[in-house]
């Protein structure tokens, strides 16, 4: 069984209940236990990660057929130079250490990535069937400097000025949130679809494939430091890859049935990949 070690990542850490620092323990099991006067413990799963949601919190995010289908589509890297992009962001912007947290970090693929070049990362999802695969792909990768939490976006279980660096791949943007958990200049960097990602993919579903619109969500306080567009044109030689693609979307849940029929006889399809990369200095004082 996968357990906890890096003590970056553990003086991260908050107890989601009554915010006291943790610890691991280990005995016939692994847990982590808070140090307040209740010692609130949450038991590390087989696959390595924990659920760190507070009561009544957890249960939503991807299902695992969506959570299989991005790990099947990533797996074989069409989405490499949007990774790689965003880990030479981190490493131009952050500070050389210290904790880079994956906010909305699905399956772990960008958490990965950002782990491979020896930074600390905590990634954090709501959807256990996310972080249960990433815990995995970290296992079979042998990153002991990445771990996995079940939680919140909006209510992220460490302490305030923790991280040096924070990524928002795809995932709602918190910016409230984001700014207590980064340190003073820390860096936010987020990754959004510019507007012709997966056009090729919409205009084989529908009549009219309307072009992306620029997100509402995107920090308001914050210094924007850089952006930059990565943009490229994939292929797909197979309809197994269409569907993971597809399954991976918004768009899977907001298509009629007979739309998304159009794709099940697809063998091949070109779609361009857009992505926006934006980074963001945190700046507390200037904020208060």
């Amino acid at each position: 069984m996968r357990t906890l070690r890096d003590n970056t990542i553990i003086r991260s850490l908050r107890c989601p209940v009554c915010g006291a620092d943790m610890s691991i323990r280990e005995s016939a099991s692994v847990s982590l236990c808070c140090n307040g006067p209740k010692t609130h413990c949450y038991d590390l799963a087989s696959a390595g990660y924990v659920n760190l949601c507070k009561p009544g919190q957890s249960g939503g995010g991807d299902s695992k057929q969506a959570v299989r289908a991005r790990s099947d589509f990533l797996n074989k890297h069409y989405y490499r130079p949007v990774a790689e992009a965003i880990c030479e962001a981190v490493r131009d912007y952050a500070q050389s250490d210290g904790l880079v947290i994956d906010a909305g970090c699905g399956e772990g693929y960008y958490s990965d990535m950002l782990a491979s070049s020896g930074k600390s990362v905590l990634g954090i999802d709501i959807s256990k069937f996310a972080t249960e695969a990433a815990a995995k792909r970290s296992g079979r990768e042998g990153r002991d400097n990445c771990f996995f939490a079940t939680a919140s976006v909006f209510e992220i279980p460490v302490f305030t000025s923790s991280a040096s660096a924070l990524t928002s791949v795809f995932a709602p943007c918190a910016e409230e949130e984001f700014s207590r958990v980064l340190k003073d200049n820390g860096v936010l960097v987020v990754a959004w679809a510019g507007e012709r990602h997966l056009l090729g993919l919409k205009k084989a579903i529908y009549d009219t494939a309307h072009v992306n619109t620029e997100r509402a969500d995107l920090p308001e306080k914050m210094e924007k430091l850089f952006e930059t567009r990565v943009l490229y044109d994939i292929s797909l030689d197979n309809n197994a890859d269409i569907m993971s693609l597809f399954s991976m979307t918004p768009y899977y849940w907001r298509t009629s049935v007979s739309d998304a029929e159009k794709l099940k006889g697809l063998s091949s399809l070109s779609t361009e990949v857009d992505i926006i990369i934006s980074v963001y200095k945190n700046q507390k004082e200037a904020a208060q």
